[in-house]
């Protein structure tokens, strides 16, 4: 998410722990080791590990660690807690969201809301509830949303390429 000399400086470091099992058949984390060390091309798909845990195990992994979800062949939900410890000087100096709450920051134009905090920086970072922090200014988050990942264009048509592609594969 901080672009950085690889190795170097680590920013995050990520805890997970599984509250139903995670298994490869239903989307364990997929975690490619050594990643954090610098790659020396594309990562192949071939050299992730899928962490497989039982609720009481618990995954610890640095933020630089290239990591995604694995797909779910079940059918049945795959329920987990994160959190990710960042280096506290990674704060902003004042706390924005408390300046300016999001009934205030809804008048500002969106160049300024989104500079005081209430912008997504993508794919993911710092979200609420899963959403960009901008969804606030309709009103309060229904009781469960669903995550989304806030993709650039680039990577939306990347995606939708790898989907299609694994979608024909599964076809034959």
């Amino acid at each position: 998410m901080w672009q950085g000399p690889k190795g170097e400086l680590e920013y995050l470091v990520n805890v997970m722990w599984p509250l139903t099992p995670f298994t490869a058949d239903n989307g364990a984390t997929m975690v490619w080791p050594g990643s954090h060390c610098g790659a020396s091309g594309p990562a192949r798909e071939e050299d992730a590990v899928a962490a497989a845990m039982d609720p009481g195990d618990v995954l610890v992994f640095l933020g630089s660690t290239l990591h995604a979800g694995g797909a779910n062949r079940t059918g049945r939900p795959r329920r987990g807690l994160i959190v990710s410890y960042g280096l506290g000087w990674l704060k902003p100096f004042e706390n924005q969201w408390l300046v300016y709450p999001p009934e205030i920051a809804r008048t500002f134009d969106p160049e300024l809301a989104a500079l005081v905090g209430y912008a997504e920086h993508r794919p993911n970072l710092g979200n609420v509830e899963g959403q960009c922090p901008s969804a606030l200014f309709a009103g309060p988050l229904p009781d469960h949303v669903a995550a989304t990942d806030a993709l650039r264009p680039d990577q939306a048509e990347a995606l939708a390429a790898h989907v299609a592609e694994q979608r024909a594969a599964g076809d034959r």
